[in-house]
């Protein structure tokens, strides 16, 4: 399958931002539908058909959070200003035309066909939010088996720049952050190839790519929102890949 690409960013993504790199999100601006939805979703499709293990996992305690996130996600796509979701009873029509069942007794799959982000659910367990639930169809460099269950500093293992300092910011903005009032970050890195599926174990780092020559520059928009109902924090992920030419260097 073709990866698609998108050929312009939201945002400047190689002007650099100390971490976490927060800034507020208008909620709006929260989940995005862009010029590469048809190819990307066509991909999240046959991605949640043939490899559900991979790319899905939900533990019991975070059903009710996953059905609560499936809620406000499909509000937010049906009252979208350019009306590209059109909800006939139980099915949504996306903006490509696929017709998606509503089924919130499989929420993260549900949700996973609807929207080009990936979404993690974090709940809080003891000091720390753990990660409980996801629909992880495009992970850069890491696998949901191995960080399913772990807190915020074991799921960021092995990157290099999450020091203990960084990692006490993180849980503090993950304490902090208000369901009315969401919060967004972006990273940028530069890749030898255009694939968005690219699960990799801790234990298999990705070979560096040449910033001066890689083909392709990746960039996620990182959304953190808390759900009002059962107060788990979701961390949503909105994946862009665009061929070199098109980054304003």
């Amino acid at each position: 399958m073709t990866t698609p690409l998108q050929t312009a960013l939201p945002y400047d993504a190689l002007t650099p931002r100390s971490l976490p790199g927060i800034a507020p999100l208008d909620p709006a601006d929260w989940l995005i539908v862009d010029e590469a939805y048809a190819g990307q979703m066509a991909q999240r499709d046959a991605l949640i058909t043939t490899q559900r293990p991979l790319v899905i996992d939900l533990e019991a305690q975070a059903q009710a959070a996953a059905q609560e996130l499936l809620e406000m996600a499909v509000n937010a796509l049906l009252h979208r200003p350019q009306r590209d979701f059109v909800r006939d009873g139980n099915v949504i029509i996306r903006p490509d035309g696929a017709s998606v069942a509503l089924d919130d007794t499989d929420p993260l799959a549900t949700l996973g066909r609807l929207a080009q982000e990936d979404f993690c659910i974090l709940q809080k367990h003891g000091s720390e939010h753990v990660l409980t639930g996801a629909v992880l169809c495009f992970p850069a460099s890491w696998l949901l088996s191995e960080k399913l269950g772990k807190p915020l500093i074991g799921i960021h293992i092995p990157v290099d720049r999450y020091t203990g300092d960084i990692a006490k910011r993180v849980q503090r903005l993950f304490d902090g952050v208000r369901a009315d009032r969401p919060l967004w970050r972006f990273n940028a890195l530069w890749y030898a190839d255009a694939e968005l599926h690219q699960p990799r174990s801790a234990n298999e780092r990705r070979p560096p790519a040449d910033r001066n020559s890689a083909p392709y520059f990746r960039s996620e928009k990182q959304s953190i929102l808390r759900l009002p109902k059962t107060d788990a924090v979701v961390f949503s992920i909105h994946t862009f890949v665009l061929a070199r030419k098109d980054v304003r260097l």
